[in-house]
């Protein structure tokens, strides 16, 4: 009578969910990257090899598509109007999100909880739902057609998260380092400033780099407040320029690819302060 053994069985009922894990991943991995890379080829090619072969090999790449963007002195004015953009969008975040979440996490007051519980609100209304109100609000203050709007409006809809991301790690620091720098004749704010603010870094620059990325692919807020070509950002320049030449799509790849770029690379870099801030405060006791 042949023997079960029951080892072997266990350890393939562990690892079988694993390989179910990995192959979602793989899934999704390739469902994100071979986009990507098939843009990268098409902008190595030429129209008619983009045409005609979509998904091969950039054998030899051309380079002229990118020469021409380069070139194009409107595509170094979106970029411009992009990194101001996501630069003062991304102070405005940092500051007001910081004081809030200090606020939220270390002072007492009548109806905290309630202010707190109306702050997170804002998480279930994304801008493409408020958009119609949003604009109506920037009509009023005369801020169409300006960076001004768009920068307010990004630093808006980035408070709500990034203050309940902050305000968690806030409170992972033990209440008896704000006690032992009270009685030193430290004030609320000394601490915030000298005490807090250095020891939440990690979850400032996940904050941080979020914000970036995400001001950098808005699309939408510039889409419905901007009107003058001269305030356009890089998203909203690449539909007008896919708009424009929707028959080169060997140009409109290199288009594309170069709007895209920057915002991967510093993600590259920045993926590891994102992920050490954003975990920080769970890892703290």
């Amino acid at each position: 009578m042949a023997t079960i053994d029951y080892r072997k069985s266990d350890a393939f009922k562990k690892k079988l969910p694993r390989f179910f894990q990995y192959l979602v991943l793989s899934i999704v991995t390739l469902a994100i990257v071979v986009p990507l890379v098939i843009m990268v080829f098409g902008a190595l090619k030429t129209r008619g090899e983009m045409f005609l072969h979509p998904y091969t090999l950039p054998i030899p790449p051309h380079v002229e598509n990118f020469a021409q963007i380069l070139h194009t002195p409107s595509f170094w004015l979106m970029l411009r109007n992009s990194l101001l953009v996501m630069l003062f969008s991304t102070a405005g975040v940092l500051i007001v999100c910081s004081l809030a979440a200090f606020v939220f996490a270390r002072m007492e007051f009548r109806g905290k909880d309630l202010a707190f519980n109306l702050l997170t609100l804002g998480l279930m209304f994304p801008i493409t739902v408020a958009i119609m109100p949003v604009y109506l609000v920037i009509r009023q203050m005369n801020l169409i057609d300006s960076l001004l709007a768009v920068i307010l409006v990004q630093t808006a809809f980035g408070i709500s998260g990034n203050t309940l991301i902050l305000r968690g790690f806030f409170l992972s620091i033990p209440v008896e380092l704000q006690d032992a720098a009270s009685m030193d004749g430290c004030s609320p704010f000394d601490f915030f400033w000298r005490i807090l603010l250095p020891l939440a870094r990690p979850a400032l620059a996940a904050v941080g780099a979020l914000t970036m990325i995400v001001s950098w692919n808005d699309l939408l807020t510039p889409l419905v407040l901007l009107n003058s070509d001269k305030f356009w950002t890089l998203p909203l320049g690449t539909m007008q320029f896919q708009g424009q030449y929707s028959s080169d799509l060997a140009l409109t790849a290199a288009f594309v690819t170069l709007s895209a770029l920057p915002a991967i690379l510093f993600y590259l870099f920045a993926e590891r302060q994102i992920v050490a801030g954003l975990t920080a405060g769970a890892l703290k006791g």
